[in-house]
């Protein structure tokens, strides 16, 4: 599992390790590993051309002193002092014994640049880029250059993901100690690149609970559902899936195609769209409504294609089983109703749909997901899963955010959103936790949508659906 700590964690876990190693020991750990990863992206690190971008401060500092690294293996080293009454003067230094030179036309260096180091602000920064820093970024951008973020993406907000102003895309990130929030939560994410994290000791002096955590296959396969050797139907979960409407009767289908490929032991459909449904998968237990007279589920999905059907979402909320709602059931959700359930809710929009139930436009949502994942938890007091390029899910326990990334702008297609309810309300039928149910659907749909769309031509969300065995063996098979 990758777990992210918040800046102010980090500032504290440095200065309790700094206490106790002689000084500028962390940094040069720091700046070995940042030289490290700049030397095997170069390639061949002799006759390199380097430009580093070098604010005030540490961050400024580990971008120094790894200059300095590369300089002494025979690289060409331009520092480019964007506060130079400010710059880190044992780094500074040490960069001019190695052979480093402070550039006097950072456009010159820059448009001759291998690699650029982007040691502007780091975790320390808010609010965007600085005016001054800005030409100089964007002339870093444009350079043609390999952009190394140091610690972060200059601009971005290390605790939110928030892109506040103008920002350096990276193509690669080194961040040392832990991931940061913002390296998880787009729009941030998108301006990291590839990370890179380097290992500088300060894991014990860290909180045990993270601020944000993103599974990995291992995590996700210690949580798919298994059935035991005495199992049957029941006993592995019946998910209810109420879904659908004449006007739009594939949302169902698409529905049960997720929920049948999600671990529990049976999909009991309810709805208009009950011929649709078993022309496509004859193994649906179907049923014509009210979802209170179809039968024992252990969860139910409500909202996909429902229409105007208020009356369904009522009853499904009234039930003592765990409830997922999506898409129009959102639309008619009343909050009370959810906040008075004894049992798991679990509420599945995207963007706008999130904006609507905050009463915000839907930009904002966009710009601080993380936020808005956590006010819709609390809210509600329900589990919130906010779709998106990062896919995050908030708790109402205080436990960590989890992020997902694991997806392709492929998936971004009518019905994806169908198949991930009821692939999410099968996993709670199956028994998982609710936040669990939701990180691993996320990541399974995710997953499937990569395998399916790996030729790189486009994919329906049927196609998603029926890569979903593929992706759950790769997860089982994975080293």
């Amino acid at each position: 599992m990758r777990t992210a700590h918040r800046v102010e964690k980090v500032r504290q876990a440095e200065a309790e390790l700094m206490a106790r190693l002689p000084e500028g020991a962390l940094m040069q750990r720091a700046a070995a590993g940042l030289a490290a990863a700049c030397a095997d992206l170069l390639g061949r690190v002799y006759g390199a051309r380097v430009v580093l971008l070098v604010g005030s401060g540490a961050n400024g500092g580990d971008a120094l002193w790894a200059g300095a690294r590369l300089a002494r293996r025979g690289a060409g080293v331009h520092a480019v002092l964007l506060a130079p009454d400010r710059a880190h003067a044992a780094g500074l230094t040490a960069f001019r014994a190695a052979g480093g030179r402070v550039a006097d036309d950072p456009f010159a260096v820059l448009a001759g640049a291998d690699l650029v180091l982007d040691g502007i602000t780091g975790i320390g920064g808010s609010g965007g880029l600085r005016p001054d820093a800005v030409p100089v970024a964007r002339a870093a951008r444009g350079s043609g250059a390999v952009v190394v973020a140091v610690d972060l993406p200059s601009g971005v907000e290390a605790d939110t993901g928030e892109v506040r102003g103008e920002a350096l895309r990276a193509d690669a990130t080194v961040t040392f100690g832990t991931w940061k929030p913002g390296l998880l939560i787009d729009p941030a994410r998108e301006y990291a690149g590839t990370v890179r994290l380097v290992d500088i000791g300060i894991g014990p002096q860290l909180p045990s609970l993270p601020e944000v955590a993103a599974f990995q296959h291992t995590d996700v396969a210690r949580l798919l559902p298994e059935p035991a050797a005495e199992s049957d139907k029941y006993r592995r979960g019946v998910v209810g899936v109420v879904a659908g409407s004449a006007r739009y009767p594939g949302a169902a289908v698409l529905a049960v195609a997720g929920a049948l490929r999600g671990g529990a032991g049976a999909v009991r459909y309810v709805g208009p769209a009950a011929d649709a449904v078993i022309a496509r998968f004859p193994e649906a237990l179907v049923h014509s409504g009210p979802p209170a007279r179809a039968g024992r589920v252990q969860a139910w999905v409500v909202g996909p294609g429902l229409g105007e059907d208020a009356d369904a979402v009522r009853e499904v909320l009234a039930s003592e089983v765990p409830v997922l709602v999506d898409a129009d059931g959102l639309r008619l959700l009343d909050p009370a109703a959810v906040r008075a359930r004894s049992a798991p809710t679990l509420l599945t929009p995207h963007a706008g749909e999130a904006a609507a139930l905050l009463g915000r436009d839907r930009a904002a949502v966009e710009g601080a997901r993380l936020d808005a994942v956590r006010e819709l938890a609390a809210r509600f007091g329900a589990t919130a899963l906010l779709k998106g390029s990062t896919t995050l899910v908030a708790a109402t326990d205080g436990t960590p955010v989890l992020a997902n990334a694991l997806g392709t702008p492929w998936l971004a297609t009518a019905g994806s959103g169908d198949v991930l309810a009821g692939l999410a309300g099968s996993l709670l039928a199956a028994g998982l936790r609710t936040p669990d149910a939701a990180a691993v659907a996320a990541y399974l749909h995710g997953l499937a949508a990569r395998l399916a769309a790996a030729r790189g031509t486009p994919i329906t969300s049927f196609d998603v659906a029926d890569t979903l065995p593929a992706a759950w063996h790769d997860i089982r098979t994975a080293p």
